[in-house]
């Protein structure tokens, strides 16, 4: 996946995240139905930015960004800030 491919995926999930909370306004979603779409959009955005981070790193270090692989959910959510 290149960079242009997580660009668009991200594009992607963040007009997921809109659809959805427009379905809560209308009343076509439960909030808990929401929130844990939610939650996996937002982890999965994540995981693109992540991904992202991963393949300028290389780039920097002069290593082929080609190499980089999204880490786990797990991973990536409990990264200290």
């Amino acid at each position: 996946m290149d960079e242009h491919d997580i660009h668009q995926r991200i594009s992607d999930l963040v007009a997921t995240e809109h659809r959805l909370r427009e379905a809560l306004q209308r009343g076509e979603l439960s909030a808990e139905e929401e929130h844990a779409r939610l939650r996996a959009a937002e982890e999965a955005l994540d995981q693109c930015w992540d991904l992202l981070r991963q393949r300028d790193a290389r780039r920097a270090a002069g290593q082929d960004p080609q190499e980089a692989a999204a880490r786990p959910v797990d991973e990536v959510e409990h990264y200290r800030q």
